[in-house]
């Protein structure tokens, strides 16, 4: 491989430095921006708090005897409909979460659960949850809380599939969609739903959802809810949520400063750490491709996706409009691609999506809508066009690749003025 070394670029204007940026993008050929730019890309660079050293990770490749191996699904006292779609998906045994987990989420307590990303986490909730419907026979309300559109449709979609034939009814609210379209859906009858907050405080304002018969709350991701700033939306559902007995909040990162908005929410919480919710996963090899002044960032990409190994890909992008450009270079050199972030329709970051899943586009251009809840199968590669903000963003973009006891691969783009301000920088391995 080429020698990789990292590069951060947070504007449009910046990605592709060298000569002709006007030539590279029509649409900023006015002087006002170019103007403007400069003296504002600084101050954004150093919002960063990623420090370049830990950017550099190698795989860690567990023998087979050192892996972690659950109890059997068919040796769990779990209903036999649900022990029989868990067979149909493939699903054996419990990962480390789900079973550190069951058995406090069918007491009913209160629950905070971290661990790292493509390791059950979502069934970890959903399991108990269902089995409690089925054993018990009632239709225990339960509200699930994601912070993206994605994310809660794949909630929704993994518990129709574990729910198959229980007749159990389950509606899904995000934004982005048509509110006329969730104002008819019936939902009084559905023991789960799922949703973005901001959407589903809508429909609480509206008069079209009743909270007051949930009994279960579950946030997912609930340390990202915290930091996009829904945290006035959530305390305003837990407010109407006066049945609520249990309370779940499940997560790959834990944010010590959240302790005191997270306190809110739980009462006397059982603890399940498998990670320690601060490094990302040890499953994938992690390094940085090194930007120097006179490089162009956009060819070091093509040499890097010359290599046919990489045949699903997650590039991730700062700003939107980056997003599509960036798309559309790759596109035009024969690179087959497509975006997504918050200004595309639900309906095309769906499209795109499951153009990405079935091999249609090999490369996924994405803003931070794709960092959390894109379960994607045997993506090859995670390549950061910029260091990200913060390390919680960071593990969550490189948790899209190394699923399911898989190893993956993750480059970061990084500057030579990043690598001179990182003091504590890791050397460069060899290649």
């Amino acid at each position: 491989m080429t020698q990789f070394k990292k590069n951060r670029s947070n504007n449009s204007s910046n990605s592709n430095k060298p000569n002709k940026p006007n030539k590279q993008n029509p649409s900023h050929k006015a002087s006002k921006p170019d103007n403007r730019r400069p003296s504002q890309r600084p101050a954004r660079k150093r919002t960063t708090s990623m420090p370049v050293h830990l950017l550099v990770q190698d795989a860690v490749i567990e023998p087979v005897e050192s892996k972690y191996v659950g109890q059997r699904y068919d040796a769990s006292p779990i209903h036999p409909d649900l022990l029989k779609n868990l067979q149909s998906m493939g699903f054996t045994h419990t990962t480390e979460i789900q079973e550190r987990t069951f058995e406090a989420l069918k007491a009913k307590k209160d629950v905070i659960g971290i661990a790292s990303t493509g390791t059950g986490k979502t069934g970890a909730f959903l399991i108990p949850m269902l089995d409690n419907n089925l054993q018990n026979r009632e239709q225990r309300k339960t509200l699930i809380v994601v912070p993206t559109r994605e994310l809660a449709l794949q909630v929704q979609e993994e518990c129709t599939k574990l729910a198959k034939g229980m007749r159990l009814q389950t509606v899904c609210y995000i934004g982005g969609t048509n509110i006329e379209r969730d104002l008819r859906l019936e939902n009084r009858g559905a023991p789960v739903i799922i949703g973005t907050p901001g959407r589903l405080l809508d429909l609480v304002q509206r008069g079209h959802l009743q909270l007051q018969n949930i009994e279960t709350l579950i946030l997912d991701e609930f340390d990202k809810m915290l930091d996009m700033g829904f945290v006035a939306d959530i305390r305003k559902l837990k407010r109407g949520l006066t049945g609520c007995k249990q309370t779940l909040l499940f997560s790959a990162t834990n944010n010590p400063k959240q302790r005191p908005i997270i306190d809110e929410f739980v009462t006397k919480p059982v603890l399940v750490e498998v990670s320690q919710g601060n490094a990302s996963s040890k499953r994938v090899q992690q390094d940085i491709i090194h930007v120097k002044p006179d490089q162009d960032k956009f060819t070091l990409l093509l040499e890097l996706l010359q290599n046919p190994e990489y045949d699903k890909v997650i590039l991730f992008i700062e700003t939107k409009h980056l997003a599509n450009r960036i798309a559309k270079k790759l596109n035009g050199s024969g690179v087959s691609a497509d975006s997504i972030h918050g200004d595309k329709s639900q309906n095309y970051r769906v499209n795109a999506l499951n153009k990405f899943k079935d091999g249609t586009i090999r490369v996924l251009v994405a803003t931070d809508v794709a960092a959390r809840g894109i379960d994607i199968n045997d993506v090859a590669l995670v390549v950061n066009y910029q260091i990200p903000n913060d390390h919680d963003t960071y593990i969550h973009r490189v948790g899209r690749t190394g699923r399911a006891g898989k190893t993956g691969q993750a480059f970061t783009f990084v500057e030579t003025s990043d690598l001179a301000n990182d003091e504590k920088r890791k050397p460069q391995r060899k290649r």
